[in-house]
C-alpha cells in the first residue's frame, strides 16, 4: 500500500501519511508522546520515515504540530477503537488454505447479507464462521457483509465508519477475517465486503485536522462537506479509495465489493472515480490472477444504467450490478399495500411496475419522480442482462430503516410472503436474502449505534422526527416508542434467534427456501449465460403477471403469478411440466389444475422452461 505503515523485508516498517496541512508531523510508537519521531517531508503534502523500532503489534500514531495524537488514515486496526493507536499489522501472517479458490460466475450468485454482530450471539467473526455449514446447506453461493470499516464504539450498522483499511476490533482480530473467508471459501462460498466511499462519520475522522483538502466546500451531500474526489489535491483522495477497493480484494480476498450510495459520490472530473476504480481493479485483478472472478456492484440511487454496461463478449467492463430497489419496492408495495414515504412511487399500477422490473430491470428509466417532487429519476435499462440487478425482498437498509424493524413476515400472510418469494428467487436477476429470513424470523432489526451526549440525543431525536410524517407515529407519544439507537437492548434485540431456525413454524419456511433455492442452483443457474435481452412483461386481468425471458438457443423462460386475491381467467401456459407451482385456487383446488385450464388463482406461481422447436 502506498499509505500508512508497511513492513519491510530487511525487518525495518515504513510509515507514509498524507498532511498538507502541516509543514511537520511525528511519529509515536507505543504511547512516548513526549519522544516522537521525526518524519521526513517529501513532495505534495507526503511525510515518510522509516524505523526498526516498530515491528508487528506495535502501536502508533501521528503527531500533529499542536500536540494532537490521531491514527492512521490506513489503519490495519484499531484494538482500542477509532481515537486510539493504530497497530501494525503484518499482511502475510496469516497463512491461507485455499490458494487455488478463484471464486465463481456471477451467474452463480444467490447472495445472502448479515451483520457480523447480529447474525449469531457472539457478534464476531468466528461466530459466524460456525454457521458457515448453515448457509452453505441453505443453496447461497455467497454472503455479503455490512460495512467492517472502524466506527465509533462497539456497535453500529457499519455506514458511520471513519478508517476504512481497519476491520472493526469489535468482531475479532484480522486474522480471524481472514479466516472466516478462507473456511467460506473451503465451502465454495464468496464473500462480499459493503464499502463507504461517500462519506465518513460524525465520531473518529481526524483527517481534516491535517489533510483539509480532503474535503471541498464545492460540493455537499447529505452528511456535509463532499469528499474532494475533482478539485485540486484530489489525486491522493482518489488513491485513497482505489487502493482500499484493492486491499480488501488482494490482502483479505474477498471475492466482490459493494458500494454504498454511489449517488452522493460527488465528481465533475474525467474519468469519474468509479470508472477509475473499476477500471483499475480490473485491470489490477486480471492481470495478477488470471481467472479470478471479482463482482463490483452498486447502490445507485440514480439508476445510471450505463455503469452496467457489457462489452462485445457480455462482461462488466466496469460494474457487475446494481442493487434494484425499484424491484423491492414495487414488491413491497404490492403485497403490503404500504404508499407512504418513498413507497409512494411504486403504490399505484404496482403490478405494471413489478412486470417493468422483471422485464426492464429498473421501473424509474428517465421518468418523474412523485415522492421527489417530479424529480427525474433513471436511464433505460432494457437492453441490460437481467443479471445487471441484484433483486431482493428485505435487507438492511428496508428493515432496519422501518421505525419498528420489522420483517416482512410480520406484515403480510404467509400466502404473498411464499408467492412473491417464489417470484424473486427464481427470476433471472440475481436474488438477495437478508439474515433470517430463510426461517421467517421474528426478530426486528433496528437501526442501532454506541454514541454517547449531545450526538447521541441529536442521533435519537433525528430518528423520532424522521417518522413524524407517518400516520402512525404523528402522536409524540407513539414516535417515544420507536426503538432508541443507543440503547444496547436495540441491538441485542436485533440478533438472530437461532433456536427459532428448527422450531415449528418456522422450520417449514426454512425446507421452502431451501427447495427454491435448490430449483433455481440446478435447473435455471446452467441456463442463465444463454439468456438473450429481449425480454418482455405484461400484466393479464389486473393482477396477473406473464413474463417471458428468450434463451439464446430458442427456448425461454416464463414466469405466470397471479399475485392478488382474485382467480384471473383466460390464462394460457406453456405446453409442458412447470419448473416450479405454488398458491391455490377459489374453492381449494389444486393450483395447476386450474392453470391447464386457464384459471389462475390467487396467489398462484408457476415458473416453466421451454426448449427450442424439436428439442426433446
Amino acid at each position: 500500500m502506498p499509505f500508512g505503515a508497511e513492513l519491510r523485508q530487511d525487518g525495518t516498517t515504513r510509515f507514509r501519511l498524507w498532511a498538507p496541512s502541516h509543514a511537520e508531523i511525528g511519529l509515536v510508537l507505543d504511547g512516548r508522546t513526549d519522544s516522537p519521531l521525526p518524519m521526513t517531508a517529501r513532495e505534495d503534502g507526503w511525510f515518510e520515515t522509516v524505523t526498526d523500532r516498530a515491528p508487528a503489534g506495535t502501536r502508533y500514531q501521528y503527531r500533529l504540530p499542536d500536540g494532537l495524537c490521531v491514527p492512521d488514515p490506513a489503519s490495519r486496526f484499531q484494538p482500542e477503537d477509532v481515537n486510539g493507536p493504530s497497530q501494525v499489522v503484518d499482511p502475510n501472517a496469516y497463512e491461507w488454505r485455499n490458494t487455488s479458490w478463484r471464486g465463481r460466475p456471477w451467474e452463480e450468485t444467490i447472495l445472502y447479507e448479515l451483520h457480523i454482530g447480529c447474525f449469531t450471539d457472539e457478534g464476531t467473526y468466528d461466530g459466524v464462521r460456525r454457521k458457515l455449514d448453515h448457509l452453505a446447506k441453505l443453496g447461497v453461493t455467497a454472503i455479503e457483509f455490512l460495512p467492517l470499516a472502524d466506527f465509533a464504539g462497539r456497535r453500529g450498522w457499519g455506514y458511520d465508519g471513519v478508517l476504512p483499511y481497519a476491520p472493526d476490533d469489535a468482531y475479532g482480530a484480522p486474522d480471524a477475517l481472514k479466516r472466516l473467508i478462507d473456511e467460506a471459501h473451503e465451502r465454495e462460498l464468496m464473500v462480499f465486503l459493503d464499502v463507504v466511499y461517500n462519506h465518513f462519520g460524525p465520531e473518529g475522522n481526524y483527517l481534516s485536522t491535517y489533510a483539509k483538502s480532503f474535503f471541498t466546500e464545492r460540493h455537499h451531500t447529505p452528511w456535509g462537506a463532499a469528499i474532494n474526489f475533482d478539485g485540486k489535491d484530489a489525486r491522493p483522495v482518489r488513491d485513497y479509495f482505489i487502493n482500499n477497493a484493492l486491499y480488501w480484494l488482494d490482502e483479505y480476498r474477498f471475492d466482490g465489493l459493494r458500494f454504498d450510495a454511489v449517488h452522493a459520490i460527488i465528481d465533475d472530473s474525467k474519468p469519474h472515480i468509479l470508472t477509475e476504480l473499476a477500471e483499475t481493479v480490473r485491470g489490477r485483478i486480471e492481470s495478477g490472477s488470471p481467472g479470478r472472478h471479482v463482482h463490483l456492484v452498486l447502490e445507485n440511487e440514480a439508476n445510471q444504467a450505463h455503469r452496467l454496461g457489457r462489452d462485445d463478449a457480455g462482461l462488466p467492463p466496469h460494474f457487475t450490478a446494481q442493487w434494484n430497489d425499484d424491484f423491492h419496492n414495487t414488491a413491497h408495495a404490492l403485497v403490503t399495500g404500504e404508499r407512504a414515504g418513498y413507497y409512494e412511487d411504486f403504490a399505484d399500477d404496482s403490478h405494471g411496475k413489478l412486470a417493468r422490473s422483471l422485464a426492464d430491470g429498473f421501473v424509474y428509466q428517465g421518468d418523474p419522480s412523485p415522492h421527489q417532487d417530479g424529480k427525474i429519476r433513471g436511464e433505460a435499462s432494457g437492453h441490460l442482462p437481467p443479471q445487471a440487478f441484484v433483486s431482493f425482498l428485505q435487507n438492511h437498509d428496508q428493515v432496519g430503516n422501518r421505525a419498528m424493524g420489522e420483517r416482512l413476515s410480520a406484515l403480510i400472510p404467509a400466502e404473498r410472503l411464499k408467492a412473491i418469494t417464489a417470484v424473486f428467487l427464481l427470476t433471472p436477476q440475481i436474488p438477495m436474502l437478508f439474515m433470517g429470513e430463510e426461517w421467517a424470523s421474528d426478530r426486528p432489526f433496528n437501526f442501532f449505534t454506541d454514541f454517547h451526549g449531545e450526538l447521541a440525543d441529536a442521533v435519537r431525536e433525528g430518528r423520532r422526527k424522521e417518522f413524524a410524517g407517518f400516520a402512525e407515529f404523528s402522536d409524540p407519544e407513539a414516535r417515544k416508542k420507536i426503538p432508541d439507537p443507543n440503547a444496547e437492548s436495540t441491538f441485542k434485540g436485533s440478533k438472530l434467534d437461532w433456536d427459532a431456525a428448527t422450531a415449528s413454524g418456522h422450520a417449514e419456511w426454512l425446507d421452502w427456501y431451501r427447495t427454491l433455492i435448490d430449483i433455481r442452483s440446478r435447473l435455471l443457474v446452467p441456463r442463465l449465460a444463454g439468456l438473450g435481452s429481449d425480454s418482455v412483461a405484461k400484466v393479464r386481468g389486473g393482477s396477473a403477471i406473464e413474463a417471458h425471458w428468450p434463451f439464446k438457443d430458442g427456448g425461454r423462460l416464463t414466469l405466470i403469478a397471479n399475485l392478488g386475491d382474485e382467480a384471473v381467467e383466460g390464462i394460457e401456459v406453456p405446453a409442458v411440466d412447470p419448473l416450479f407451482e405454488t398458491g391455490r385456487s377459489q374453492g381449494g383446488q389444486p393450483a395447476g389444475g386450474d392453470l391447464k385450464s386457464g384459471r389462475l388463482g390467487p396467489w398462484t406461481v408457476a415458473w416453466y422452461i421451454t426448449e427450442p422447436s424439436g428439442t426433446v
